[in-house]
């Protein structure tokens, strides 16, 4: 029974994907933000030892949505599939953006996660959602990168000893 009463939430899932498109995405990340993105997260990483990689999505598939795929499955799964978790010092961070769900998640390797409380992930997630229901995804999104920044800065600042960049700065729109 409960089945057929979540169908409605799925359906209405499905119309908010379906019209959420990969040009959403574009417009919402036109190239000079994604090359801002990309400029924040090699600075960033000058300051810390993680490697920051962003996601940006505009829905997922129709699929993904039946079986009831939430955003952080979804982070997860791209975490996994890009290898944010291959880094020397297991310092990958992906920052997943969902516009379809109007979700920001974020997937941490263990050497960061177990430095970083799950209410500070929460705030840098705040600042990028409160941002994009203001349709101000440049700033906000910038705005959470500097305080990701800071914060990594802060749990594995940059001792000097490495300056290679596992994994690359250039945000991803899929």
């Amino acid at each position: 029974m409960s089945e057929h009463k979540n169908q409605p939430a799925v359906l209405g899932r499905m119309l908010g994907h379906l019209a959420t498109t990969h040009g959403a995405a574009r417009r919402a990340f036109p190239s000079a933000t994604l090359k801002a993105i990309q400029a924040g997260i090699a600075a960033g990483e000058k300051m810390h030892r993680a490697q920051v990689r962003v996601i940006v999505e505009a829905s997922l598939s129709l699929g993904a949505i039946w079986r009831r795929e939430s955003a952080r499955q979804r982070a997860h799964e791209l975490f996994s599939r890009y290898r944010i978790w291959d880094t020397e010092e297991n310092c990958g961070v992906l920052v997943y953006l969902n516009l379809a769900d109007h979700k920001v998640e974020i997937v941490a390797d263990r050497g960061v996660s177990r430095l970083v409380t799950r209410r500070q992930w929460q705030d840098v997630c705040g600042v990028m959602t409160a941002g994009y229901a203001r349709g101000a995804y440049h700033d906000s999104t910038l705005q959470a990168l500097g305080q990701l920044n800071a914060l990594l800065a802060g749990v594995m600042p940059n001792d000097g000893a490495s300056d290679r960049n596992e994994l690359s700065d250039k945000p991803l729109v899929l």
